[in-house]
This record gives structure tokens, sequence and C-alpha cells, in this order.
């Protein structure tokens, strides 16, 4: 329903109701029209419980399957043109899972914080590389990892997956309150 700020309203409302009812008739029509006297949409973009939920185990799939080696697995986990670093597309993904070399060292992310975009959402997470060959098993390395992620039909995928040090870092991408 479009609304239209008018002084004639405004002005019967008061003639009719006394000032009190003119100014709360004023207060809310400010309140939901914009500078071209339009109503304003809300338009902050929302994930739903499940979004996140969908999110979470697309982080947590994430080092178990990079780790175990499964290339075609970790595409998939990435939209059809996505990339890691300069790996971009399904082929240039799968080749780089299988270039890794064998190690012992797995990744253990923390919990991202992750924020809805207009476009899908946005995330970051600290990672920890703990080589669980040591007894006990050690750190040897912390990054940050910087995700745009979108929703397909096959459900949430990496569109870019951005790692640095954790140290030097790349900088949060989500916005500051």
């Amino acid at each position: 329903m479009k609304q239209t700020f008018s002084w004639e309203l405004l002005h019967g409302a008061v003639s009719r109701r006394g000032w009190l009812a003119g100014i709360c008739i004023a207060a809310i029509l400010a309140i939901g029209i914009g500078p071209a006297g339009s109503v304003r949409a809300q338009t902050k973009p929302r994930l739903s419980g499940e979004d996140y939920a969908e999110i979470l185990q697309l982080y947590f799939k994430y080092p178990i399957i990079l780790d175990s080696g499964d290339a075609e697995g970790y595409a998939d986990l990435f939209t059809e043109g996505g990339s890691f670093q300069n790996n971009v597309g399904r082929a240039a993904l799968i080749a780089f899972v299988k270039s890794r070399p064998a190690t012992t060292v797995r990744h253990a992310p923390l919990t991202p914080i992750i924020t809805a975009t207009p476009e899908g959402a946005k995330g970051t997470v600290m990672n920890m590389f703990i080589d669980v060959a040591k007894t006990p098993a050690i750190i040897t390395r912390v990054s940050q990892y910087n995700d745009t992620l979108v929703k397909t039909p096959q459900g949430w995928r990496f569109k870019t997956r951005l790692n640095g040090s954790a140290r030097n870092g790349l900088r949060c991408s989500l916005p500051h309150r």
C-alpha cells in the first residue's frame, strides 16, 4: 500500500482530533515515508535459522572433505564458478586438492561469524592448523578465511574463499556495529 505525506491530512487530523493526534500521525508517516514521499521498504537482508544451520554445516564439512583429499567433494562445496584463492572454477578446485601433498596437519576451524547480504552472506572464520602426528598435537599455524556465500538450488555454497595469515591477515569483511 503506497502512502504519501499530505499536509492536508495532517491539518485535518489536527483540527478533528487535536494537536496530539496530529503529531502522532506526522511521526508515523515520517517513519514510513522516504524523501520522495514513497513508503520505505525494510530491505535489511536476513537469514533464517535454517539458512544459518545449513551454512554452519558447509563450514563444518569443509575441513573434513579437504583434509580427506576428496577433490570432487571439495569442489561441491563451491558454486560452479566458485574460487579458493586463485583457483577459479570446478576443474581448478579439483586440481588444487589433488595437488596437495599428504600431510598430518589438519584444519580446525573455530565458529564462523555469518552476516546476511543482499546476495547471500559473508562469513569470516579463524582456522587453526594442527599437526596430529605430534604427541600432544600442536598448532602449527593460524589463519583467517573471508568468504562470500550464496544459496543455490543445491544449498548454500562458497562463491569466493580467501585465506590469509591471522597475524597479517585479511581484514574482516563484516560490517562493524
